[in-house]
């Protein structure tokens, strides 16, 4: 299988409990996909450097956008309300996506950068998320012991999102960071802030990958809208 060049995979993860439905969170998390593609339709050579997958999740998750080149679809599906906020669900889903999707573009011929997550909620889990958690992000690479494909997890919090308990999400803690809305801010405009940290992080990243970089970058608490917060230097 010839090499067909190193992918960086995105996976947007999107809370789309009932209380979405207040103050216009909903409405401006749809805008999220649209925004990144309309991004990468202005790089164009980046399509061949990263790739694209939409999850929703309440109760329970599900894949809206399989793993894809954005430039590659005509139609992108909306997220829709319904029940309560499962973290563990959002994990458990993420963990068998990122082994089929890795090991798939890898019988394909590409290698792959460590996948990004960006997790973005606006509640504390009704569920027990832990264990789902260790298993899609532990891994020990002397005994091989772990999911391989962990990847990047990084949290986005806004309303009632819990701050302590998006800080546990953060990971690898030197590589990841931890996004808040500030208090006071309109949770509308905080989504969209973290819309333009996304595009930005994903357009930065895939010149990175295109000139031989490293990977994944994300906005540091000079490069972030003024509605969020950026946790980092706690992690030192």
């Amino acid at each position: 299988m010839p090499d067909q060049g190193i992918i960086l995979p995105f996976y947007l993860v999107v809370d789309v409990s009932w209380s979405m439905q207040q103050s216009g969170k909903l409405d401006a998390a749809r805008n999220i996909l649209p925004g990144v593609a309309d991004a990468l339709a202005k790089n164009p050579i980046l399509n061949d450097k990263v790739r694209f997958s939409l999850i929703d999740f309440s109760d329970d998750a599900t894949v809206l956008v399989p793993l894809c080149d954005l430039s590659q679809q005509n139609t992108l599906p909306s997220l829709e309300l319904r029940g309560g906020t499962s973290y563990g669900a959002a994990f458990r889903l993420l963990r068998q996506q990122l082994e089929s999707d890795v090991t798939q573009l890898r019988s394909d011929g590409y290698r792959v950068h460590r996948p990004a997550v960006f997790f973005i909620s606006d509640g504390e889990p009704t569920d027990d998320w832990k264990a789902a958690f260790v298993a899609l992000t532990e891994y020990d690479k002397e005994t091989g012991t772990g999911f391989r494909w962990y990847p990047v997890f990084v949290p986005c919090g806004v309303d009632a999102a819990d701050r302590d308990v998006l800080r546990l999400l953060v990971h690898p803690p030197r590589k990841s960071k931890l996004y808040m809305m500030k208090s006071g801010v309109d949770a509308a405009a905080a989504i969209r802030a973290m819309t333009e940290v996304l595009i930005s992080s994903v357009l930065a990243s895939g010149e990175s990958v295109a000139t031989g970089g490293s990977g994944l970058i994300l906005p540091g608490s000079g490069d972030v809208p003024a509605d969020l917060d950026v946790e980092d230097d706690w992690l030192s």
